[in-house]
């Protein structure tokens, strides 16, 4: 803590640090966030898709992001291109382009996103999953 009670800025996060948000298509691991560490360029969630489920197609104004998946199978789309990635595999998402993660596996997909800035002015997040092309491209 600071000397005026607020909490300090983490510049080492254990995993008792870890701030969780429930999410309906898996816990979001928050790793490096605003109020949890200085970082204002930089963004950095571990995400546990369980089988079945998905972030539908959505974009970040703001933000690009890289996904780096750690374990299972995860069906990327990155505007109309679809691949599948394994440990080891990312996908570049640049700032404002439509994008989906889908779990394309039987166990829970485990990847990071890394977004960038971590500060910034508008929407976080944009769900155009409702909108054509978006509302089919999956059928």
């Amino acid at each position: 803590m600071t000397e005026s009670g607020a909490v300090a800025a983490l510049r080492f996060v254990t995993a008792q640090d870890v701030q969780i948000e429930e999410l309906p298509w898996g816990p979001h691991e928050w790793l490096c966030r605003p109020g949890l560490t200085d970082a204002r360029d930089l963004l950095l969630v571990r995400v546990r898709m369980p089988p079945g489920t998905g972030h539908a197609f959505h974009r970040h104004p703001a933000m690009e992001e890289i996904i780096y998946v750690i374990s299972g199978t995860a069906e990327q789309w990155v505007d109309t291109e679809r691949r599948e990635l394994g440990p080891g595999d990312i996908a570049h998402i640049p700032k404002d382009v439509v994008h989906g993660t889908y779990n394309a596996g039987d166990d829970t997909l485990i990847f990071l996103a890394i977004l960038s800035p971590a500060i910034f002015e508008g929407p976080a997040l944009v769900d155009v999953s409702g909108e054509a092309p978006w509302s089919t491209l999956r059928s």
